[in-house]
């Protein structure tokens, strides 16, 4: 007998909800084994299979159009999950390294040491988001960013990475002593963080620093990474992108 998940229970069991279930099987990305009479969708062994790799894969970074690729590429169930737990293993090296990067980044915040670029950013890789970027702003974007980065030396690629230590600090200074916003030093930090988006080449227009802005508040990854200087520092510099935006970008 074939053993059958609802579209409830293998979304439960997933950790995912039922509308993101049906979003895939609209894409084309994951459909279900068999529709009932009543309208729901039940998946069987190689639906659940395929929904581990879908969720794998974007864990990695990867966007629903390049996750359809690489499914597609990939028919053989445990030649697949071979790939995958390779990756992950390889993810698990990358996050380690990160922890330590974290934990240094720490002992010298509360020490009152010297931070180094070299240090903060161990273990990140700008690569491992190119099918974010693509899917938000295109492929072109990337790759110029992309040839931008390789371009540089070592020691300008530090450069380039301690600048942005630098502002973010700055930020998280100016919020903790209660500066507003639209004042002129916080705006003047913002016009310094607006010039370091800059020099990887892509014009850096209006949506696209508003919409950055809000990924610094709506994704994690954003806001852990400048909360390090205070609670709510995130907030503090999206709201301070949105009035160097009106002010001083076009459409």
């Amino acid at each position: 007998m074939t053993v059958e998940w609802s579209i409830q229970e293998l979304a439960q069991s997933a950790g995912t909800t039922s509308r993101t279930l049906r979003h895939y099987d609209q894409v084309g990305l994951l459909e279900p084994s068999r529709v009932g009479r009543n309208g729901y969708r039940y998946y069987d062994e190689t639906g659940l299979l395929r929904l581990q790799r879908i969720l794998l894969l974007r864990e990695l970074g990867l966007g629903l159009a390049e996750i359809a690729r690489v499914l597609d590429g990939q028919r053989d169930g445990a030649v697949a999950l071979r790939t995958h737990l390779r990756l992950l293993e390889r993810e698990r090296e990358r996050i380690g390294r990160q922890i330590t990067s974290v934990r240094t980044t720490l002992r010298k915040l509360e020490g009152g040491e010297q931070i180094m670029a070299d240090e903060v950013f161990e273990g990140f890789d700008h690569t491992r988001y190119e099918a974010e970027v693509t899917e938000r702003w295109g492929r072109e974007a990337y790759q110029r960013s992309d040839r931008w980065w390789r371009s540089l030396g070592e020691a300008e690629k530090q450069d380039f990475m301690q600048r942005q230590l630098d502002i973010a600090a700055d930020f998280g200074r100016a919020h903790a002593a209660g500066a507003p916003v639209d004042g002129d030093e916080v705006q003047a930090i913002t016009q310094r963080h607006h010039e370091w988006l800059s020099l990887s080449g892509n014009p850096v227009h209006r949506d696209y620093f508003l919409n950055l802005a809000e990924m610094y508040v709506a994704d994690p990854r954003f806001t852990a990474n400048y909360d390090q200087h205070g609670a709510g520092t995130a907030v503090f510099i999206r709201d301070a992108m949105k009035v160097y935006a009106e002010r001083h970008l076009a459409g």
